[in-house]
């Protein structure tokens, strides 16, 4: 009777470390499954993440801060942030009542404001204006002199029609 017992409990353990063999190995092959998975996301987030990268290099490469050519002339003026220092002047712009005096159009909702503003180079700026409904485009040219002053010259310019 005895021996049955130790028989019993030899196949009954023999089953029981078969049967964690066979879920281990499952587990093990469900595991490695979701590394690979996770690897390919993170290859893939790794590859978006460069393209975006490129992405906005090539959005900044038409910017003052990005070329030293053009920054090496404000070099003598310690200007700490050149590019700031000048969107702050255009701004000022703003703060006459009526229109903008760089906008050559009449606000038709309200007054014509300088809204966004792109930093060309040395010489040259793109900006974005609007009264709240109409908007439009402005290319100016600027000159910052050595007194810290901002000369705006308007060079082009363009009003968007809405068509209904």
């Amino acid at each position: 009777m005895k021996n049955k017992i130790f028989l019993y409990l030899f196949v009954f353990a023999a089953l029981l470390a078969l049967y964690q063999f066979v879920s281990a190995s499952n587990l093990h092959k469900a595991l490695n499954s979701d590394i690979d998975n996770l690897k390919g996301q993170v290859q893939s987030l790794k590859d978006s993440l460069q393209e975006s990268q490129l992405k906005i290099l090539d959005i900044q490469y038409f910017s003052l801060e990005n070329n030293d050519d053009a920054l090496a002339y404000y070099e003598h003026l310690n200007l700490e942030d050149p590019v700031r220092y000048i969107e702050d002047k255009l701004l000022e712009t703003n703060e006459k009542k009526g229109n903008n005096p760089l906008v050559p159009y009449d606000g038709m909702e309200g007054d014509f404001k300088i809204n966004k503003i792109k930093v060309l180079n040395h010489k040259w700026i793109l900006t974005d204006f609007s009264d709240g409904k109409y908007w439009g485009d402005l290319v100016l040219k600027y000159e910052l002199k050595d007194d810290l002053s901002v000369d705006f010259t308007l060079v082009d310019h363009l009003l968007y029609t809405r068509s209904n």
